[in-house]
């Protein structure tokens, strides 16, 4: 009896993986096979880089594209990323290039379901049929499958239904792909497009409205790009070409170095989000490219914030630690001394940010004096960069400050953020 329970059961998982094979098979039938080139496939490699398409769809120590991350929307809940490698089951293997296109550009899904505009298909819009191609021969037939369904989304009872987003992508979404303005330069429109499109860095660095729409979606309306809403803890800064509020200061060669690698000494620092994108991303891309990019970013209308001092011009340096310095400790045991500012800078930060702030020389420590970071309007970047600290591989190159979540109360996060604005957030008058 046994026996032959045993023999039907392994029958029934040939038949079941079987009939598998010929649903995956039909499912492939629907695949354009016909874009199955090397030179495009490769095409769309560098596009799904330019995308920056592994930073979303990829899990902390998941498999490449495979999904699974947990993204924090506002109001909304928490959504996790969908699978995009070839695979039949979970991932987009079995889509035709009428699906692919639907999903990147209206952010319509294969089942027909609205997708959450935390893929930034308003950006994605923007992509001309070629590229969509490309990136369909890329994510069809250069990418490994990965057999991996991610977790349920976990979205408030009262906005899970999709039917809505067809309203607000009415309202709110474009979706016509980019036309370059024949007025403008090969390099600006180059530029404008990636920007705009492929890049979507309106995505972080454009004011939001009510909806959570983005307020612009390109340089003809004066809120591209002025500044983004807190995401995850963090804020994308105004990128306009503001001197004040934005980047009109800086060179175009500090530009090209921070979009390139992160870093430029004595005014900014990626971290969080922003050094994610640089470093699957912006520091991939051709010099060419970037240079579109500065190129177009150049004239992004100035927007003036509340600021009236560049928030790189700010701090000077600190005495007050100097003279805790080797003095005793006794004197903190007092509960409102022990989240004393100056001592916790001193005992977390001034070893590497040095004892008045100004870093090391060659600002592998950046200085904290000048420091677009710390000099922001809001702390948010601050705090974050605080408790989880920086991670940015670029090439060879590593970058990391610890983060000083475990270490750090409420109190003491208070104080230290406290201090390090006061001291190195004001103008110098002022201090």
């Amino acid at each position: 009896m046994l026996t032959a329970l045993a023999v039907l059961i392994g029958v029934g998982g040939i038949g079941e993986s079987i009939a598998q094979e010929v649903w995956d098979r039909a499912a492939a039938v629907e695949v354009n096979q016909e874009l199955n080139r090397p030179e495009l496939i490769e095409k769309g490699r560098y596009l799904a880089i330019a995308g920056d398409c592994k930073a979303c769809h990829t899990a902390p120590g998941g498999n490449a594209f495979a999904g699974g991350r947990a993204m924090q929307m506002p109001v909304l809940g928490t959504l996790y990323t969908s699978n995009i490698t070839p695979d039949i089951n979970t991932g987009i293997g079995g889509w035709t290039l009428a699906e692919f296109e639907g999903a990147l550009r209206r952010g319509v899904g294969k089942d027909g379901r609205n997708l959450y505009p935390a893929m930034p298909y308003e950006s994605y819009a923007k992509i001309t049929d070629d590229d969509i191609k490309a990136l369909y021969a890329y994510f069809l037939f250069g990418v490994s499958p990965v057999h991996e369904a991610p977790p349920p989304n976990k979205i408030r009872k009262a906005l899970q239904a999709r039917w809505p987003l067809k309203i607000w992508n009415f309202l709110f979404a474009p979706n016509d792909p980019f036309t370059p303005d024949p007025s403008q330069s090969d390099a600006w429109n180059r530029g404008a497009y990636l920007v705009q499109g492929l890049a979507h860095c309106g995505a972080c660095h454009t004011p939001r409205g009510i909806a959570f729409q983005e307020k612009a979606y390109d340089e003809t309306d004066r809120r591209f790009l002025a500044g983004g809403p807190v995401l995850d803890g963090w804020q994308a800064y105004n990128i306009t070409s503001d001197p004040v509020s934005g980047i009109g200061e800086w060179s175009d060669e500090q530009l090209t170095q921070y979009l390139k690698i992160g870093h430029v000494n004595r005014l900014a620092q990626a971290a969080g989000p922003m050094a994610e994108a640089i470093e699957n991303s912006l520091s991939q891309l051709s010099d060419s490219d970037i240079a579109a990019m500065v190129t177009y970013l150049r004239t992004v209308p100035a927007v003036r914030g509340k600021a009236r001092v560049a928030r790189q011009s700010l701090g000077t340096p600190a005495t007050d630690v100097i003279i805790k310095r080797g003095s005793p400790l006794a004197v903190d045991r007092a509960a409102n001394l022990k989240s004393d500012g100056a001592r916790l800078y001193l005992g977390l930060c001034a070893t590497c940010h040095g004892v008045d702030g100004s870093g090391s020389k060659d600002g592998y420590y950046p200085s904290l004096i000048n420091n677009s970071t710390v000099g922001a309007e809001s702390e948010h970047n601050l705090r974050q960069t605080i408790l989880q600290g920086v991670r940015r591989n670029i090439g060879d190159d590593e970058i990391m400050m610890p983060g000083f979540a475990r270490e750090l109360d409420e109190m003491q996060l208070k104080k230290l953020l406290e201090y390090l604005r006061r001291q190195f957030a004001t103008p110098a008058e002022n201090t």
